[in-house]
């Protein structure tokens, strides 16, 4: 039986909530190698600070 663990996140359907942070998983590239991508959820790129 499988698990639905999409989520919407201000009108944006993920496949999961597991999104990797882009200052520890670069842009997921460099990554692949280890993990498939593309059963992540998503990627942020950019984050905000003050």
């Amino acid at each position: 039986m499988a698990v639905n663990m999409s989520v919407n996140l201000c009108g944006v359907t993920l496949k999961n909530p597991v999104i990797a942070a882009s200052g520890t998983f670069a842009f997921g590239r460099q990554h692949s190698w280890f993990i498939d991508v593309n059963q992540l959820g998503g990627i942020a790129l950019k984050s905000i600070t003050l």
